[in-house]
C-alpha cells in the first residue's frame, strides 16, 4: 500500500468521514445540554478548533447561528465551502483557539448578521483541547472562551484524560464508509512523558477508493491531563464551574462521576 507521512488535518475530506460518525448523537447532546444547563437566553453556538465544521453544519441546518475557528486553513476552507454549498453563511475563520476575540469574526459574517455574540453554547467535544501545548496556553484558551460566552452560558469540553488508578488505553481502531469511500483508522500510543505531560500517538488512515488504496501516517503530540490536573485548571480560571460530566456516549440522562480511573469525559462548564 502506498504510504504518505502527512498531517491528517491536511486531508479534511477523510478526516470528516473518520470523525463524523457521532454527529447526530453529539448534536442532540449539545442541544440537550443547552436545555438542561444553559442560561435560557438565545445566542450563538461557537466551536473552537472546529476542524471541518461537521457540528457547525449540523446546527446551522437547524437555523441556528454558528461560528468557529481552526488553525488549519484547509479545514476552515472545507468547512466554509460545505456551508456555502448548502446556502448557509460561511462561518469559520483561521485563528488560534488560545488567542482570539469577538472582533476576530468581523470579516467572516454577512452584513445581515455582522454582530457576533453573545455565545450561549460553545463546544469542543473530541479532545482537540489537548493540542494546546502548555498550562499558560490552556489558561489563555479558557480566558478567551470566558470573554465570548455570556454569563450563564455553557462550554462543553471533551477531553481524554490520563487515569491514575488503572492502566490507560493504548490502542483504538474503527472504520467509516461513505458511498465508495472507506477508511480504516488505527491509533496507538508511542510515548507517555508524565513529567513533561506529553503523550505521543501514532495514527493512520487506510483509505480505500474505487481507484485504489493508500495510507496516511501521522503522529499526534498531545498535552496530558489527569482528572485532578483538569479540575485544577478549571478551578484556577475563576470564570468557569463544572456543573456536570458525561462520557463519550453523549447520554444526557446518564452523567458520570470523574474519578482516578476515568478517561473519556465531556465537562459541562458554566460561565460564572
Amino acid at each position: 500500500m502506498r504510504t504518505v507521512d502527512e498531517s491528517i488535518y491536511d486531508h479534511p475530506k477523510y478526516y470528516d468521514l473518520v470523525f463524523g460518525a457521532d454527529v447526530a448523537a453529539e448534536t442532540k447532546f449539545i442541544l440537550a445540554c443547552e436545555h438542561t444547563f444553559g442560561s435560557g437566553k438565545a445566542g450563538w453556538y461557537f466551536e473552537p478548533a472546529c476542524g471541518t465544521g461537521r457540528l457547525m453544519y449540523a446546527l446551522a441546518r437547524r437555523g441556528l447561528d454558528v461560528c468557529g475557528l481552526d488553525l488549519n486553513e484547509k479545514a476552515v476552507r472545507f468547512c466554509n465551502q460545505r456551508l456555502e454549498r448548502h446556502s448557509l453563511p460561511a462561518a469559520a475563520i483561521h485563528a488560534d483557539m488560545c488567542d482570539f476575540t469577538r472582533q476576530s469574526f468581523a470579516g467572516i459574517l454577512p452584513k445581515s448578521r455582522s454582530k457576533f455574540g453573545p455565545v450561549s453554547v460553545a463546544f469542543n467535544t473530541i479532545n482537540s483541547f489537548r493540542h494546546v501545548g502548555s498550562e499558560a496556553a490552556a489558561r489563555g484558551h479558557l480566558e478567551c472562551m470566558a470573554d465570548i460566552v455570556r454569563p450563564g452560558g455553557i462550554y462543553l469540553l471533551g477531553v481524554h484524560l490520563t487515569p491514575t488508578s488503572v492502566p490507560p488505553s493504548e490502542t483504538e481502531s474503527w472504520s467509516a464508509r461513505r458511498g465508495h469511500l472507506a477508511i480504516n483508522t488505527h491509533m496507538w500510543t508511542i510515548d507517555r512523558d508524565k513529567k513533561k505531560r506529553l503523550e505521543q500517538f501514532g495514527i493512520r488512515f487506510d483509505v480505500h477508493t474505487p481507484s485504489g488504496s493508500f495510507r496516511i501516517n501521522d503522529v499526534l503530540r498531545l498535552r496530558s491531563y489527569t482528572p485532578l490536573q483538569m479540575q485544577r485548571l478549571i478551578d484556577a480560571s475563576g470564570k468557569w464551574e463544572s456543573v456536570a460530566t458525561y462520557d463519550f456516549c453523549y447520554d444526557i440522562d446518564d452523567p458520570i462521576t470523574v474519578d482516578a480511573a476515568t478517561e473519556d469525559v465531556v465537562y459541562v462548564l458554566r460561565r460564572r
